[in-house]
């Protein structure tokens, strides 16, 4: 159902700037604005502004005349919401923006809710629910590749990808309905192989967008990565060499580093922000008789159970420790790449012998973080690690929780599909399992969303888009 009442919300970021957007949508939005915005020409009227043009003039609070404003005017259908939308920009700063707000709900506007204006257009049909869910993930992408995964999102390409699925599908179930449900009109059974051929095409797609969803995440939203070692292997160095500039003390003493030192980076060109976590070297507390550094210790243990990439330093310059080998182990299962680091030293022969420590990481890189040219090789390795390296930005993919759930179940039905085929359990069991498979795809793209689920969804949104 259509949203009646028409409402107003900033749509810029709150604060000092240098512009404030103030967004006015619904069918009233051209008779509200007029009680509120005076052109700066009085032959002009906001009543005959045209969609896709702008006016310059002042806008009004109680009969004063407050500030210099600009309005953007689009008509219906043809906007964001598809409503008549205008928009309203003032000087930046909160005094003003918060003094046009005032305006327009005194002229008989409504304050928007979160995600309103995008929820409108859902609503209206100029967007699926697979693009408005888009909207949110642009707006919080923490690089542009990540933004780039949620634009095609937002350009339809999910949405239509899934389109095509169900239509393939669609053409099995009607296919498998008329032949059971209709033996007297002679409908020709479906050929197992091209029933299995077509179930396995649908089934290859989802798999891949599953399996792409981890390092999705990751380019849109970043990961938090933790800095493990013994003390003085160059944790500290590699931080600030991530960094690019001097985040952490650098000294040769032991337990400098006693707290957990957090930095955020773009890692170099993979598109990837690392949440870093520099920590306090570990080792037993046997060696320490520092409360402290046995704090800082033990919250580094704790960040190890956190973290969604673990770099685990090891000076390649000295002998490997039992320290080592039970940092190690911990790492073992986890998304952790070894680091080997100070290899300047290692070309001597320390006895450093890292097969002790390779049977427990996906991968390792040998590097000096003291030499800026081992940040290309690491950033390499790491989006090699995070499954980012392979990943095409301008892919169709699966960009929250509630879209890999529907999918997977999607993908689950297929392949009980594809098993009651291979089994001869009947042509009617794989139509039933098809038919879940239609059922999940409708819940990805919202055509059988209920109102919960919508109101789930918009509940995150900022309010003002």
């Amino acid at each position: 159902m259509l949203l009646r009442n028409t409402v107003c919300a900033l749509a810029t970021p709150p604060g000092e700037g240098g512009i404030a957007v103030v967004r006015l949508s619904g069918p009233d939005a051209y008779p509200i604005a007029e009680k509120v915005f005076v052109p700066l020409h009085k032959n002009k009227k906001v009543a005959d502004a045209k969609g896709y043009t702008a006016l310059f003039g002042h806008f009004v609070l109680n009969g004063t005349e407050m500030d210099e404003t600009v309005a953007l005017f689009y008509r219906a259908p043809h906007s964001y919401t598809g409503e008549d939308v205008i928009e309203l920009s003032v000087h930046g700063g909160s005094v003003m923006a918060d003094a046009l707000i005032e305006a327009l709900l005194a002229a008989g506007a409504a304050p928007a809710g979160p995600g309103e204006f995008t929820r409108r257009a859902l609503e209206n049909g100029r967007m699926s629910l697979t693009q408005a869910e888009a909207v949110m993930e642009i707006i919080s992408a923490g690089g542009r590749q990540g933004a780039a995964l949620a634009k095609s999102a937002l350009d339809g390409r999910l949405a239509t990808e899934t389109e095509e699925i169900k239509q393939s599908l669609r053409g099995l179930a009607a296919h498998l309905t008329a032949w059971v449900d209709y033996p007297e009109e002679d409908v020709p059974e479906l050929a197992p192989q091209e029933l299995r051929g077509t179930l396995s095409q649908a089934k290859e797609k989802l798999d891949r967008w599953i399996a792409g969803y981890g390092a999705g995440a990751v380019l849109r939203r970043g990961v938090d990565c933790v800095l493990l070692g013994r003390p003085n292997v160059g944790k500290s160095t590699l931080l600030n060499l991530l960094a690019g500039f001097d985040r952490a003390i650098v000294t040769p003493v032991a337990g400098t580093t006693r707290d957990v030192v957090e930095q955020a980076v773009q890692l170099g060109d993979t598109g990837i922000r690392l949440n870093l976590f520099d920590t306090a070297g570990v080792r037993s507390e046997a060696e320490t008789d520092d409360a402290i550094e046995a704090e800082g210790i033990r919250r580094s243990w704790k960040k190890l159970e956190e973290a969604g990439l673990v770099l685990a330093v090891f000076d390649a310059g000295q002998p490997v420790t039992e320290a080592d080998v039970e940092l190690a182990k911990r790492c073992q299962g986890r998304p952790a790449l070894a680091i080997f680091n100070k290899q300047d030293l290692a070309a001597e022969d320390t006895g450093f012998d890292e097969t002790m420590l390779l049977p427990y990481f996906r991968s390792a890189v040998r590097l000096c973080a003291k030499d800026a040219a081992s940040l290309k090789p690491l950033c390499d390795s790491v989006a090699e690690l995070l499954g980012t390296a392979k990943l095409d930005p301008g892919a169709a993919a699966l960009v929250n929780a509630r879209q890999f759930a529907a999918a997977s179940a999607a993908r689950d039905a297929v392949q009980e599909a594809i098993h009651a085929v291979d089994t001869g359990f009947g042509l009617d069991a794989a139509g039933v399992c098809i038919e879940d498979a239609l059922h999940a795809l409708a819940d990805l793209t919202g055509e059988d969303a209920t109102e919960a689920v919508i109101d789930q969804v918009f509940e995150t949104f900022c309010v003002g888009k």
